[in-house]
């Protein structure tokens, strides 16, 4: 029993076949669309690549990338054959290629279903990309005269500024780390010399952040030496001082940036996966119509159409033993030692020279 099975005459099927040919180029403009969220995106994470670490972060925008131009070009040639079907004998040239057709788009339209579940899975790489990249890059902050680092200063100063946050998790993690470098430290201070030998690893860890964690909505000329320290500043409490300092790490504040990025890409790329596998059910009911039409020889008849001919059962159960059928016909019988023709008679002479005589035969010494 087919599956979904329509009646369609021949003005319904031209109908059909002339939406599906606006829907198909509808569909290369979101095929377009896709491209363009997929370089978006790869733009946005290359924007801020050296604070993250080497990670697979770069797949979801490349799938997105290949997918937007997979479509362009299948749903430019599907709008194709739906432009010829509307004349039902323009369609004999389109099919045997039809079936194949919607086989490839059906499973074109599965990747766009991967790559929009990669959108939202994507979450947790980034998150550890971002937490290993930000703690290097805060890390070398100092290193403004090394090569390859001298860029880091301004980059995470943009980064505080822009985004609000200080730190990879908080403002606290620019304590543990040296972010002055030995350049601009006074050696002949016996304060900077005592910072210096009471840490193991000899650095100069302080009580501070740099400029760029500073809270511009804050009343007061901000705080950056001798934060924790309440007796050092007046009418000044740090635990309740919420608008001195930026209290997001950059961590979460990019992640919660990209997430959303994300998230909307997600929504979009799930829209046109419902959009596409709509145009392909069309392409699919047009296909079996004017393949029933044409075995009934009727051109301006009544036909049907379906999304398959028997039910899921029996097309599952179906292709199985076409599989099964495949696989026997590739085996090779290894009852006579691997050979398959040692039972096939030859039907060609034996040649045995110039003379064509056979050898006399030897006799065997008694």
């Amino acid at each position: 029993m087919a599956v979904l099975r329509l009646k369609f005459t021949k003005n319904k099927r031209d109908k059909l076949a002339q939406v599906l040919w606006i829907l198909n180029w509808i569909s290369v403009l979101t095929g377009i669309l896709l491209f363009s969220l997929g370089l978006f995106l790869k733009v946005e994470i290359n924007k801020r690549g050296e604070l993250m670490a080497e990670r697979n972060v770069q797949h979801v925008p490349n799938m997105l990338i290949s997918v937007g131009l997979i479509a362009c070009a299948i749903n430019f040639l599907g709008g194709k054959i739906c432009y010829d079907c509307v004349d039902t004998t323009k369609f004999l040239r389109w099919k045997l290629i039809m079936l194949p057709y919607i086989i490839c788009t059906f499973f074109f339209t599965f990747c766009m279903l991967v790559g929009a579940l990669m959108c939202y899975s994507m979450r947790g790489e980034l998150e550890e990309s971002l937490n290993l990249g930000l703690t290097d890059a805060i890390k070398f902050y100092k290193d403004t005269d090394t090569p390859g680092r001298c860029f880091l200063k301004r980059t995470v100063d943009m980064l505080q500024i822009e985004f609000h946050c200080c730190g990879n998790n908080g403002y606290k993690d620019w304590f543990q780390i040296q972010w002055i470098s030995n350049r601009y430290l006074d050696m002949s201070q016996k304060e900077v010399v005592d910072r210096l030998r009471s840490n193991v690893e000899g650095k100069y860890l302080m009580n501070g952040v740099p400029f760029s964690c500073c809270n511009i909505n804050s009343p007061r000329p901000c705080i950056q030496q001798q934060i924790t320290n309440n007796s050092a500043h007046f009418n000044y409490e740090h635990q309740t001082e919420a608008l001195n300092l930026w209290m997001k790490g950059c961590r979460q504040a990019l992640l919660e940036y990209y997430t959303d990025i994300m998230q909307s890409i997600g929504l979009t790329v799930l829209i046109i996966w419902l959009f596409e596998l709509s145009v392909l059910t069309g392409v699919r009911y047009l296909q079996t119509s004017l393949e029933n039409v044409l075995r009934q020889g009727d051109l301006n008849s009544e036909s049907d159409g379906w999304l398959l001919e028997n039910s899921f059962m029996e097309t599952a159960r179906t292709n199985l033993n076409i599989i099964k059928c495949l696989g026997k016909g590739n085996q090779i019988d290894t009852a006579n030692n691997g050979d398959p023709n040692i039972n096939v008679p030859s039907t060609s002479k034996a040649h045995y020279g110039p003379d064509n005589r056979p050898p006399k035969e030897i006799p065997e010494a008694s």
